[in-house]
């Protein structure tokens, strides 16, 4: 009698996740240049550079604290509170925890939905303090 050994199949990743490595390789640099942009041509505050620097890294211990949370089988730190930290400037460290935590978060289409609204409303909400429109009701 001869055994045969059966060899699992090679987990593929699920439909939607090379468009998310895509988007990902593009969109922090291309904030990169809309951060430049609100800078040169209009007036953001200069503490929002720093807000998003803290805001990226706190989201992204938050994310490698949930992995290592389901790593272990602990309570997991809920998507409405990574949402949360995404929307208000730490997206750039989430997409950085997605891609180097083990794809973490990112294979979830529903999760990836939220995630890039998240990104897309934070992005137009610096656009909008850059602008003179900000600047007029600040000036109040």
């Amino acid at each position: 009698l001869v055994r045969v050994k059966r060899i699992a199949p090679a987990r593929t990743p699920k439909e939607g996740s090379a468009q998310w490595g895509t988007a990902s390789l593009f969109v922090i640099p291309l904030f990169t240049v809309v951060l430049l942009l609100g800078y040169v041509f209009g007036h953001p505050p200069r503490w929002l550079l720093w807000a998003y620097f803290a805001a990226s890294v706190i989201t992204f211990l938050a994310y490698a604290f949930d992995k290592s949370a389901a790593k272990r089988g602990a309570q997991r730190t809920s998507e409405s509170t990574l949402h949360l930290l995404a929307l208000i400037g730490g997206w750039p460290g989430a997409l950085i925890a997605q891609q180097t935590l083990i794809r973490h978060k990112s294979l979830k289409s529903e999760f990836r939905s939220v995630f890039w609204g998240t990104v897309a409303l934070n992005i137009v909400g610096f656009i909008f303090l850059a602008s003179s429109y900000a600047q007029e009701l600040i000036n109040l």
